[in-house]
């Protein structure tokens, strides 16, 4: 029974992971080595919280348990070490995830199950990492994570039924709903999401319209919550465009990146981190 949760990566992601586990109930230590990228993620969860009893999703009461429950670390060796379960939410980059995951499992007790919070990457090429792929499954989640419903949980090769039944109780817990799918590059949703976002590039840069209004046509059109430029923007060109390229690795032409996506990163216009994307947040 997973108690205890420790979540590596304080980023956007790590630190909306963390906020579901602490209100799902979980003890909670969100760890990143950079401390200001910690104090950052404590403003935010803050933020989160307070929006939440504003609007009536949380009360006061609960609010302040589940803040109590919420650690803060930069050593990840001390956070894992008593967790029954460790979520990664670090970047998309392999030698980052292989770094972090040969890390916590020398350090995490070997009961303790470890998932990647990955969008593209192989649960089994990182269960590889450590010495319990049986224990290692995919968990990924949506951007904002408070407010998207879902996490697609993908099985590595040599994930166990045990493991996946675990993952499944916590991200109800969480208040999430769950498919689970068997691993293949861009799993079910960021296939999609990734021929999507870079079909609007290449509408754009063909002139087929402006981004406001092939943005307005994919949402109301195809009832889209978000038009692929607003949520390009908000999870980040820079990421749109590393999964485009493992797609295109992996899958092939059809996910070949557009000139134009390249052409933004290239120019840091990343999106509403930097404050400007494919629209200007300034």
């Amino acid at each position: 029974m997973v108690k205890e949760i420790a979540v590596i990566g304080s980023g956007v992601m790590g630190r909306g992971i963390a906020y579901v586990a602490a209100v799902g109930g979980f003890t909670v230590h969100l760890v990143d080595v950079n401390e200001k990228a910690l104090e950052s993620a404590k403003g935010e969860i803050k933020k989160i919280f307070n929006k939440g009893i504003e609007r009536g999703k949380l009360s006061k009461a609960a609010a302040d348990v589940a803040c109590s429950s919420l650690h803060y670390s930069t050593s990840m060796e001390t956070a894992v070490k008593t967790a029954d379960l460790v979520i990664e939410a670090v970047p998309e980059k392999k030698e980052i995830k292989q770094s972090v995951f040969e890390t916590i499992d020398k350090y995490a007790k070997p009961s303790c199950f470890f998932a990647t919070n990955t969008s593209t990457m192989s649960p089994t090429e990182i269960g590889s990492y450590t010495n319990r792929p049986e224990q290692v499954i995919a968990m990924h989640f949506f951007n904002p994570v408070h407010k998207m419903p879902l996490i697609e949980v993908v099985r590595g090769l040599e994930t166990s039924d045990e493991t996946v039944e675990v993952i499944l109780a916590v991200a109800e817990k969480m208040g999430k709903e769950t498919v689970v799918v068997n691993e293949f590059p861009g799993f079910v949703t960021s296939r999609i999401s990734a021929m999507v976002g870079n079909e609007a590039f290449y509408m754009l840069q063909e002139g087929v319209g402006t981004p406001e209004e092939i943005d307005k046509a994919i949402k109301l059109g195809l009832n889209y919550p978000m038009g692929p430029f607003e949520l390009g923007d908000l999870v980040g060109l820079d990421a749109r465009l590393n999964n485009l390229k493992y797609l295109h690795e992996t899958l092939g032409e059809k996910f070949r990146p557009c000139p134009l996506l390249e052409k933004y990163v290239k120019a840091g216009r990343l999106g509403r981190k930097t404050g400007r994307g494919v629209y200007d947040y300034r």
